[in-house]
């Protein structure tokens, strides 16, 4: 009974019943080494954004300052899901009295348009997998694919951790040249007339 759990391990909220996400998450923090230990832990994308019980588990979990990167990862990468997934790492050395209590950012990588399609399943590639830790290490931003978030940040997004929110993906259309187009559906009319007078002549010598 996660209510009366004796380690304790729940003091932030109870999860739902029908979701576990959060109750192995907080059963690998609480067990990390204080100030130390470092959790990755691979979850759905729901994870990040859903609301009660969880959320108030992750907004506490943000608050404690113990996240300290969401990477979002392709679709179809385990043989058991096609779902694109992510991946939360905490560390406990943000903690109040651990090394790196004064680190208040968290990055948010999305990795999830860089991988190896396959017929049955996609891959990362040594390539991708160096990109991903790279950048997790040097916390830079990179133009549509990582972001450096502040706490303010995150709490004005109500701690929803949804990675579009942070990395912005969107891709500009080409802009169109009207009068280039113009010009160009003109000389195919053109070439047209022509092709119909041609087929017009043949069409008169063979019923000759």
């Amino acid at each position: 009974n996660a209510e009366n759990d004796q380690f304790n391990r729940f003091w932030r909220g109870v999860p739902p019943k029908s979701k576990g996400d959060w109750a192995f998450i907080s059963h690998m923090i609480e067990v990390a080494l204080e100030k130390a230990g470092r959790v990755a832990v691979v979850v759905p994308h729901g994870v990040l954004f859903r609301g009660a019980a969880e959320g108030r588990i992750r907004r506490k979990l943000i608050e404690e300052n113990l996240l300290d990167a969401v990477i979002g990862l392709p679709g179809n990468l385990f043989p058991t899901t096609n779902i694109p997934v992510a991946i939360l790492v905490f560390d406990r050395a943000r903690e109040r009295g651990g090394a790196r209590e004064s680190c208040k950012d968290v990055v948010f990588i999305d990795a999830s348009r860089e991988y190896v399609s396959g017929k049955n399943q996609n891959t990362l590639s040594g390539e991708h997998l160096e990109k991903i830790m790279a950048t997790f290490k040097a916390r830079n931003e990179v133009e549509k694919y990582a972001h450096i978030a502040t706490f303010e940040e995150i709490k004005e997004n109500d701690f929803n951790l949804n990675i579009p929110r942070y990395v912005d993906t969107f891709e500009e259309e080409e802009e169109i040249d009207i009068d280039a187009v113009q010009v160009e559906i003109d000389k195919l009319e053109k070439e047209l007339v022509e092709v119909r007078k041609q087929m017009a002549e043949k069409i008169a010598q063979i019923q000759r």
